[in-house]
């Protein structure tokens, strides 16, 4: 499975939840798949929707998820001792492992190769940390939203990019119809 697989099947379990959605293609892929008010897309701060996640959920008590991409934790590494360190019950952190930067061409990650972020997560002091492969991913999601526990969760998946059209919403309005859902 590749990423925009992936959203497809966990859009239902997305819908209504406050999400935080990588930049580029995800953002695109998700917003075509399932728009909502209550998702956040992120159009050009690569590596701080895990960041944006956890202030979100350190501040307010909806549950709220963020999903990353391996190359953007890979570039801000710093989120992963944050989230450790700083525990929020309602966050859920969702890195699509694809093991590459998927919207800059798939160039390969170090997380394609030996680099675990999973086990990075662990050293960070992530408590829950969960490894699963894509076609796992709903399950895991749902476990994690019902456990009530932060949680880190690294879906292994194959690379690639479903062609989807680009976000026509300007970031004016994706704050102000997201920051409407966060106060609903």
């Amino acid at each position: 499975m590749i990423r925009s697989e992936i959203l497809k099947e966990i859009a239902p379990i997305l819908r209504d939840q406050l999400v935080v959605c990588n930049i580029g293609i995800p953002s695109q892929e998700l917003h075509a798949i399932d728009d909502q008010a209550s998702n956040f897309y992120m159009l050009g701060t690569m590596g701080l929707s895990s960041s944006i996640g956890l202030g979100l959920a350190l501040a307010q008590p909806k549950p709220v998820i963020s999903i990353d991409g391996d190359g953007s934790v890979l570039t801000n590494l710093g989120t992963l001792p944050t989230i450790g360190n700083n525990t929020a019950n309602n966050f859920i952190l969702l890195i699509i492992d694809n093991g590459s930067y998927g919207s800059t061409g798939d160039q390969p990650t170090y997380a394609g190769q030996k680099t675990s972020l999973t086990k990075m997560a662990e050293a960070a002091g992530c408590d829950r940390v969960v490894e699963c492969q894509a076609e796992d991913t709903g399950r895991v999601l749902q476990d994690a939203l019902d456990s009530g526990e932060m949680t880190v969760i690294v879906c292994k998946c194959e690379s690639g990019n479903a062609k989807m059209p680009v976000i026509t919403m300007d970031p004016v309005t994706i704050r102000d119809r997201f920051m409407g859902a966060v106060q609903a």
